[in-house]
């Protein structure tokens, strides 16, 4: 799962989404019971991992057997992309979640405040202070997850490892915003489950309770690490491929 750069993140989405090549509802039972196995294996209850089923670049008609099939917690890269589907799915199916896992631009806070319930991605001060003013204006309260970069590489947004405490802080004291938890995305080049560690002790020391950790390759590492919402996409809707 690669992040979009900034310049990209900003374009106008087009009307062009991906086609499932699979069958998601066999994908999600799949899926569901790989959690389950990984929970049994690290003692945990399957209660506490939230799976996140990302339908990125996916349309209406590729998603709604994934709600057919139970799923009620989903998630999107982009801000645009999202308010251009999800509204009429939100409209018939009240009960789902819509998680924020992409980069946030902090000119897209309002939108995103209204949209999502859980933003995965806040990563930086004028983002936060962009947050927190839309939260008071609007009064909705997302769930917020603070994005570690802890590879430290250039190329992906988050916050440093050694700058994450004073973050936190910052967050929490200069701008009054509730952390719920963190997200990391691990270096695609390194085994994940050093990064897993590293996020859970960060948490740790700061009082999170929620980790947004592990995507489709990985995620049965990120359940042994104390994940509770693992990001999937792949081994739900299959490979993406453009519509023609």
């Amino acid at each position: 799962m690669l992040f979009v750069g900034s310049a990209q993140f900003d374009r106008k989405p087009r009307n062009v989404y991906a086609v499932a090549t699979m069958n998601p509802h066999a994908g999600l039972a799949e899926v569901r019971r790989e959690i389950e196995a990984a929970c049994r294996d690290a003692g945990r209850d399957p209660a506490g991992v939230t799976l996140v089923a990302i339908a990125k670049t996916f349309d209406a008609a590729a998603i709604e057997p994934v709600i057919d099939a139970g799923q009620r917690v989903f998630g999107e890269n982009r801000v645009q992309e999202a308010k251009a589907k999800w509204p009429p799915l939100l409209a018939r199916h009240r009960a789902i979640e819509l998680h924020l896992v992409g980069p946030l631009q902090s000119n897209k806070a309002r939108d995103a405040v209204a949209l999502f319930d859980a933003i995965h991605s806040l990563d930086r001060d004028s983002l936060a202070g962009a947050l927190a003013k839309e939260i008071a204006r609007q009064s909705r309260r997302p769930a917020l997850f603070v994005e570690i970069n802890t590879g430290a590489e250039a190329q992906k947004s988050g916050v440093t490892p050694q700058d994450a405490d004073a973050f936190i802080g910052a967050c929490r004291e200069r701008h009054g915003l509730a952390i719920a938890g963190l997200m990391c995305i691990p270096p695609f080049d390194e085994a994940p489950a050093p990064h897993f560690a590293l996020t859970a002790q960060i948490a740790r020391r700061n009082g999170l309770a929620l980790l947004s950790m592990g995507m489709s390759a990985d995620f049965k590492i990120a359940i042994a690490f104390g994940a509770t919402h693992v990001r999937v996409g792949t081994a739900i809707f299959g490979a993406r491929t453009k519509a023609p």
